[in-house]
């Protein structure tokens, strides 16, 4: 597993759109249909990444705390499927299913999403607000596997409280730390 930095797309950016297949129930769907009333979390996570496997349960309570108050999660996995088989979509349905995932988990085949958000890493978060326009790309939390630090998420749910209070997020981010995107 080679440790890879997120690539801290420009704040104020606006989310590209995509249409991609939810491989919970094999329907298309686009950013527009997904996103959140008061904001939108990307995520690109994947099966295998001991760092995604790592925050899984906090990535469900987080989702699950944060829809209630209107923000949306929505998970895209973009991994070369043709050599990680591990990551391919029939694999994302069951991984969702055990997980208990409360958010769309979304097959990027061609990879143009990931490099649309210029995603490097899994995980690798893009919070936007209600307009579309990114706010925060960082740090779920400092924990890692194997750093005896607890999962809380606080990095990004102060991120998602600021946002819903309507305060200013902290310009100075950190990266989000993982495995690097397995490109074709």
């Amino acid at each position: 597993m080679a440790l890879t930095p997120s690539n801290m797309l420009p704040l104020g950016t606006k989310a590209p759109d995509f249409n991609l297949v939810d491989t919970k129930d094999n329907q298309t769907k686009s950013l527009t249909e997904l996103k959140g009333k008061n904001g939108t979390l990307v995520m690109f996570i994947c099966n295998h990444c001991p760092f995604v496997i790592h925050v899984n349960e906090q990535l469900v309570k987080l989702a699950n705390d944060y829809k209630t108050k209107g923000i949306n999660c929505i998970a895209i996995s973009s991994n070369d499927v043709e050599n990680y088989p591990q990551d391919g979509p029939d694999k994302m349905k069951t991984h969702a299913e055990e997980n208990h995932y409360p958010f769309p988990y979304l097959y990027d085949e061609t990879q143009e999403v990931a490099k649309t958000y210029d995603a490097a890493c899994t995980p690798d978060f893009f919070l936007f607000n209600e307009d579309l326009k990114l706010v925060y790309t960082g740090l779920l939390d400092g924990s890692r596997p194997g750093n005896d630090i607890p999962v809380t998420g606080e990095d990004l749910r102060a991120a998602m409280d600021a946002l819903l209070s309507k305060d200013t997020i902290n310009p100075n981010q950190k990266p989000s730390m993982g495995c690097n995107i397995k490109w074709k």
